[in-house]
């Protein structure tokens, strides 16, 4: 067992890749903590998709993949995603409404400026399905930091953050100020997006954001347990789905994904007093 947990790490390519999968396990996790409790899950996989336009216009500009995609992406999810939060804020429409009208604009956008450059599918083709195991020296600063300044970010404002999601009308009593930090969480979950973008990439990253805070809340209902939890299993999960990727030789975003699917089935059926068997056995869902 030792063995098989040691062979990967010879290699420098596995040692960045895991420290760039257990960071981002942990930053989605926390930060898809609040999507759970505000039913936002559909807007973290819209946001994925929406900074689809930004990879392709660095892809344009620059003639190839580089460090600098990492800018147009994270500039066009910010401003897609605070577009959205700006016209369901007006009443007009509704947010689910907003959502899936940017969404496909942005995706069809990316669609077309992809189409009109030859021979990009093999450059492209990471940021659709996660490439971890490409991540450089670089590419780990930039999760560091972004990483650390959502976590920060979470810990400054977790009393404000944790009464909107609750209850927005008591956040106005209290002078919280509910929109502010409404377009905060809208700046904050694009950079999450952007920073995990090489480890899963766009189409599974709504995974990584939902899956292990909902694991979470199949076994507790305290927020600050939640997040811990949730940041435990989607660091557990990314690991043990990369460990996997290596030996099974399948796509690494793939394989954390499945992983983190499979713990939350787990705590959907066998969750103490919660789980499906719990309250088939108690009487309560025949």
């Amino acid at each position: 067992m030792i063995d098989l947990l040691l062979e990967p790490l010879k290699y420098p390519f596995m040692w960045r890749g895991l420290l760039a999968a257990v960071m981002v396990g942990i930053v989605c996790s926390v930060v898809g903590s609040y999507m759970v409790l505000r039913g936002m899950a559909f807007l973290g996989d819209a946001l994925a998709h929406t900074i689809l336009p930004g990879v392709a216009l660095g892809y344009i500009i620059n003639g190839q993949v580089n460090d600098n995609i990492f800018w147009w992406a994270l500039a066009t999810g910010i401003m897609a995603s605070l577009g959205i939060g700006f016209m369901s804020r007006q009443g007009q429409i509704k947010e689910d409404t907003a959502i899936g009208v940017v969404f496909a604009a942005m995706f069809a956008l990316g669609v077309a400026m992809i189409s009109t450059v030859r021979n990009s599918s093999t450059d492209l083709n990471h940021f659709l399905f996660g490439d971890v195991l490409g991540v450089s020296n670089r590419d780990l600063i930039l999760i560091a930091v972004f990483g650390s300044l959502v976590l920060l970010l979470v810990f400054l404002f977790y009393k404000e953050f944790l009464v909107i999601s609750f209850d927005p009308i008591l956040a106005e009593t209290l002078r919280i100020r509910p929109t502010f930090y409404h377009y905060l969480l809208l700046v904050m979950i694009p950079i999450t997006i952007v920073i995990s973008l090489q480890t899963v990439g766009i189409a599974l990253m709504v995974a990584m954001l939902v899956t292990p805070a909902a694991t979470a809340s199949m076994l507790t209902r305290r927020l600050p347990i939640m997040m811990g939890l949730g940041a435990l299993i989607g660091a557990t999960s990314s690991a043990s789905g990369l460990y996997i990727s290596y030996y099974v030789n399948v796509a690494s975003g793939a394989a954390m994904v499945l992983v983190c699917t499979t713990m939350f089935m787990v705590a959907f059926f066998l969750a103490p007093g919660r789980g499906w068997l719990w309250q088939y056995w108690r009487g309560e869902n025949l």
